[in-house]
C-alpha cells in the first residue's frame, strides 16, 4: 500500500521533477509544431486522422486546459477553440508559447499544499494535483510523435528532439561543410 503525497514530496516532483521536464519539453513541441510547412496544414495522413493544424492545435489546447487545471485547482472543459488570428504553424507556434509563458510563472509559486489537492478530471481520475504534470507532458509527448510522422510526407522537415534527426543531421553537414 502506497502512502500518501505529502506536501513537501508534492513541491519537490514540481521543482525537481515536472517543472524541468516541461521546460525541456515545451520548446521541443514547438520546434516540431512550427515544422508544419505554411501551405501544407491540411495535410493528414488519413481521411480520419486530423489535419496537421489540427493535431498541433489539439497539443496546444489540450497542455492550457491541463496545466490551467492545475494551477487553477480544476479542470475547465470548456472548448478552447483556435483564434482566427491563428491561421498556420507559425502563429500556434506563437501562441503556445505566449500561453506557456503566462502559465509559467503561476506554476513556479504553487505551494505544496495546492500541488498535493487531488482534482478530479472528468470522473476518470482523481489525483494530487502535481501529478497531472505527467499526464500533460506525456499527452503532449505523445501527440507531439505523431505530428513528427507527418512532417516529412508533407515536405517538412523533422527537427532534432531527443537527439539529431536525419534532416537535422543533414542540415549540420551542410552548414559545416560551408565554414570549412
Amino acid at each position: 500500500m502506497s502512502e500518501p503525497l505529502t506536501a513537501s514530496h508534492a513541491n519537490f516532483l514540481l521543482n525537481t521533477v515536472f517543472l524541468p521536464s516541461l521546460q525541456r519539453e515545451q520548446p521541443k513541441t514547438r520546434q516540431v509544431i512550427e515544422a508544419i510547412p505554411p501551405d501544407k496544414g491540411d495535410y493528414r495522413p488519413d481521411a480520419v486522422s486530423k489535419s496537421a493544424l489540427e493535431l498541433a492545435w489539439h497539443i496546444v489546447a489540450a497542455e492550457k486546459r491541463f496545466l490551467n487545471g492545475i494551477v487553477d485547482g480544476g479542470f475547465d472543459f470548456s472548448p478552447i477553440n483556435r483564434p482566427d488570428s491563428v491561421r498556420n504553424s507559425a502563429d500556434i507556434g506563437r501562441w503556445y508559447g505566449e500561453m506557456f509563458a503566462s502559465v509559467l510563472p503561476r506554476l513556479q509559486e504553487m505551494t505544496p499544499e495546492q500541488l498535493s489537492k487531488v482534482l478530479d478530471f472528468r470522473g476518470m481520475f482523481q489525483m494530487p494535483a502535481v501529478v497531472f504534470f505527467q499526464t500533460a507532458i506525456c499527452h503532449s509527448i505523445h501527440h507531439r510523435g505523431q505530428l513528427s510522422v507527418y512532417l516529412r510526407p508533407m515536405g517538412g522537415k523533422v527537427p532534432a528532439i531527443y537527439g539529431e534527426s536525419y534532416d537535422s543531421a543533414e542540415a549540420r553537414k551542410a552548414a559545416e561543410s560551408k565554414s570549412a
